[in-house]
């Protein structure tokens, strides 16, 4: 179907065209005065300047024009030479019962890709905290949106589960536990099926480690010892580094399930290693590497960068691989087992550089073809009110889990205060809705900048939050069930009449915009546009719900196109919902 801007934005070429003017300058959009016209375009200002004329002598040509196409209500040249806009109420009623009937309300549907989003970067052996948020909601977003347009979408935990700290654990282990079999070098059977520690010691285990190795500089070489040797193969350390694998992944997945986040992958580092040989011998071999004071490294800086870049190192002088080594070999998978059209990578944007290298040594060494994209989303810091990274209050890196519950029981004592409902219900029921607050209050934000995480703010059912949204879908669904009890019959859209009022109007306008706006947040990859217009759906419709009596209404025919305009606005605030990972509960 054509949408509704694709209907304007002809009629207004076709208007350009009639007055002699190029066709390309007759763009609609949406307009930023609403309370002076519903649409604008700004066409007539380009002409005018090209062929030297007035452009409101311009503009008031096209308006004419424009007059016959039976799209506007209204339509007005105005001082210096804008074209204001107001869309029938038949034409919009027309457009907003058409994309009812729609698998997808009217988004069209993409020619399908396989895209693979690396949006974990989670490290074993240590809990989630605040800081793995970002990535994971925003990753798992992205990865829902490209979905809905048709998308093969492969989210990639890509986990940290290969560098010093396996070593450090090894030995951390060994002074604790030297009795085990993986340190006794006579032992000749098979290593226990069961891991030696509980999730609980390994993330005790790690920090004291860490800690150990910088006040102990022999404690620290045998660490890196031990992962030189986890890294070459040794049989008792990768039996060890496969039980803190599996018991870090299992405690993981609990996490990132209790955020609604999933990955189709669970790689790590390691599969990057076997490519990383032949990767740094190609490298060298074909003059795209290069030694420089030991180490081993590309150039990657062209004459259009606006500052200079440094070489990426690929090879330490010691012989170590770097973040970027490790990238290029788990690049060099992807191509080889899965081939995926495009790749979204979402990392803090102080990564910037990193990507920047890495993804131009990718394309420098061809291991992904032209027409494969590599897009990199940095995102910005989440904090405290006190501006700075957020803690705990006792000023440490709070686990994500930890997050979690403290906004689940904020929802739940808003929700407990204000509804007499079972305690198992009220519990599902903040489950569902905290997640909604944690994840629009994030989303809601552009992904680049910082923003400051407030638990009451982001917890209220008032405001431009995630529970307010939800709120208002439920207070929805809620009319649809008094309806449906009262023994009405189901409505659909078939049923809407051209709007009066100008809240309902307004609603109809905000439907008939949804394509536009779905489909261009996945253009951008921009979840936060998406918030916008769940804001705007939600405060439009309170004031529809304010203004208009619905279920109370005397003229049957009005009372269900009412219900049938509510009816599909639930559905596109659960379609945009779903998208970002939120799901709508039965009541609030």
């Amino acid at each position: 179907m054509k949408t509704l801007l694709e209907r304007m934005n002809e009629a207004a070429e076709q208007a350009f065209l009639a007055c002699g003017y190029d066709g390309s300058r007759g763009r609609v959009q949406q307009s930023n005065r609403p309370d002076l016209c519903e649409y604008q375009c700004n066409g007539a200002m380009a002409v005018a300047k090209e062929i030297h004329k007035k452009p409101i002598e311009v503009a008031e040509q096209v308006a004419e024009q424009l007059k016959e196409s039976g799209l506007f209500s209204e339509v007005q040249a105005v001082m210096p030479g804008f074209i204001n806009l107001k869309v029938r109420e038949s034409l919009l009623k027309e457009v907003v019962e058409e994309m009812s009937r729609l698998a997808h309300f009217g988004a069209g549907q993409d020619a399908p890709r396989t895209i693979l989003v690396d949006y974990g970067g989670a490290n074993v052996a240590k809990p989630l905290h605040v800081g793995h948020l970002r990535s994971a909601i925003i990753g798992e977003a992205l990865k829902r949106m490209g979905a809905f347009f048709g998308n093969r979408m492969i989210g990639d935990v890509h986990l940290g589960d290969w560098g010093l700290q396996m070593g450090l654990i090894i030995e951390e282990l060994r002074l604790r536990k030297p009795a085990l079999p993986y340190y006794d070098t006579s032992y000749t059977g098979d290593y226990p099926g069961e891991p030696p520690f509980t999730i609980g010691e390994l993330e005790e285990i790690y920090p004291a480690a860490s800690k150990r190795a910088k006040e102990d500089p022999a404690f620290a070489e045998r660490a890196h010892q031990a992962t030189v040797k986890l890294q070459s193969g040794y049989p008792p350390f990768v039996a060890l580094w496969r039980h803190i694998l599996s018991v870090s992944v299992a405690d993981l997945k609990k996490n990132y399930d209790a955020l609604d986040v999933h990955f189709e992958l669970w790689k790590g580092e390691s599969d990057a290693q076997p490519f990383i040989p032949g990767l740094l011998r190609s490298l060298e071999e074909r003059g795209i590497a290069y030694p420089s004071q030991g180490a081993l490294v590309v150039d990657i800086a062209e004459p259009e960068d606006p500052k200079e870049l440094p070489p990426c190192i690929v090879r330490k002088s010691d012989g170590a691989a770097l973040y970027a080594t490790s990238d290029l070999g788990t690049l060099i998978d992807r191509e080889q087992s899965i081939g995926p059209d495009a790749y979204i990578y979402i990392a803090d944007k102080r990564q910037e550089l990193h990507y920047t290298q890495f993804f131009r040594v990718a394309r420098k060494a061809g291991i992904v073809p032209p027409e494969h994209t590599l897009t990199y989303i940095g995102f910005g810091t989440m904090n405290g009110k006190d501006g700075k990274p957020f803690k705990t209050r006792e000023g440490g890196v709070m686990r994500l889990e930890t997050l979690i519950r403290e906004i689940r029981e904020a929802v739940y004592h808003r929700i407990a205060e204000n509804r007499d409902i079972p305690e198992d219900e009220a519990r599902r029921t903040a489950a569902t809705v905290a997640l909604a607050a944690l994840k629009y209050g994030d989303l809601s934000n552009q992904a680049a900048k910082d923003y400051v995480f407030d638990i009451d703010r982001f917890a209220s059912f008032e405001g431009n939050t995630g529970p307010y949204i939800l709120y208002t879908a439920v207070r929805i669904q809620s009319i649809l069930k008094k309806h449906a009890a009262a023994g009405g019959a189901p409505v659909d859209g078939r049923e809407l009449l051209p709007a009066e009022a100008g809240s309902e109007k307004a609603l109809q306008l905000l439907l008939a915009q949804y394509p536009e706006v779905a489909e261009g947040a996945w253009r951008e990859l921009a979840p936060h546009r998406i918030c916008q217009y769940l804001y705007s759906v939600a405060e439009t419709f309170n004031g529809f719900y304010h203004e208009i009596p619905i279920l109370s209404e005397p003229d049957e025919r009005k009372k269900r196109s009412y219900l049938a305009l509510i009816q599909e606005t639930v559905k596109v605030l659960g379609l945009c919902l779903n998208m970002l990972g939120m799901e709508i509960p039965e009541r609030m």
